[in-house]
């Protein structure tokens, strides 16, 4: 065997080796997905009926009042990212950290200006290396992650802004919407001023005050938004890996055959070659 046909083959077991690892890879993922998927939108009806009655306290009553519903001179931003803590997930974490530089490049002039709290080992490594404001982070969030392990991050950065640190919050995720589609999502997450109010309202009676009510609901409520979209993001994550590796399937399939049309030519060359040596020695011999 030739060396260009050693090396053809070479490159065709090496590359049905990595075909074996991203097919394992894209069935994982499908798996993962499918939990994540549920995950999130068993949360939806929570998070529902959460927020009709934080609304239905905050818009249907004149003399509640909170912080967290009141906008304030902006003096610090702060921005929650949730990214992945692996990559091989295509343009996931890409398109979000992506997003959020560029945001705070357009909005900031100093880095006393704004300050940073990240989900993921991808988003935690990239601010890092640019050297920008990480007030808080959380890494090694499982697949299908519980309330519990992200109470802490969430309760925290609710508190930042109650103490003021910062005087606003955005966060940013992927949003899922199917196993091909995940959409960028930018929430302005406090001050919360983005409750409608419900379409029924029905009278009620306190106790204790609203004020007392609002005080207790509406920190859970930015905490259940938190928890919600990296629930959302779970999903979106599973979601691009699980096509990431499907095209990465594909694509060494299709180089798989390519080169295999390669090594069969070059096989039937020398196999011409040879025939025509041995020929060209047996006439000589005559």
């Amino acid at each position: 065997m030739g060396v260009a046909l050693r090396d053809l083959k070479a490159r065709i077991d090496a590359t049905k080796k990595t075909m074996q690892i991203t097919k394992a890879m894209e069935m994982v993922s499908a798996a993962a997905l499918n939990r994540a998927e549920n995950n999130a939108k068993s949360f939806v009806p929570y998070m529902d009926k959460m927020q009709e009655v934080v609304a239905s306290i905050a818009t249907g009553s004149k003399s509640a009042r909170h912080p967290m519903l009141e906008t304030r001179p902006v003096k610090k931003t702060g921005y929650f990212v949730i990214t992945s803590d692996r990559g091989l997930a295509g343009a996931y974490n890409a398109n979000v950290l992506r997003h959020v530089y560029r945001t705070i490049q357009e909005r900031h002039k100093s880095e006393n200006e704004y300050a940073i709290i990240v989900v993921g080992k991808v988003g935690v490594n990239f601010f890092k290396h640019r050297n920008m404001p990480i007030l808080d982070s959380i890494t090694g969030i499982g697949d299908q992650p519980s309330f519990a392990v992200i109470k802490n991050i969430a309760s925290k950065t609710v508190g930042l802004y109650a103490d003021g640190t910062f005087d606003e919050l955005y966060m940013y995720y992927n949003h899922f919407v199917s196993a091909i589609q995940s959409d960028l999502t930018e929430k302005k997450l406090l001050p919360i001023s983005d409750i409608e109010s419900p379409k029924a309202t029905a009278a009620y009676e306190y106790e204790p005050s609203e004020e007392e009510i609002l005080e207790e609901l509406l920190p859970k409520y930015a905490e259940s938004l938190i928890y919600g979209a990296i629930l959302d993001g779970k999903a979106a994550e599973h979601a691009s890996r699980m096509t990431a590796m499907k095209n990465a399937t594909d694509n060494a399939n299709e180089l798989i055959g390519n080169l295999t049309l390669s090594y069969n030519r070059e096989r039937q060359a020398a196999i011409t070659q040879e025939i025509t040596e041995i020929v060209g020695g047996a006439a000589a011999l005559e």
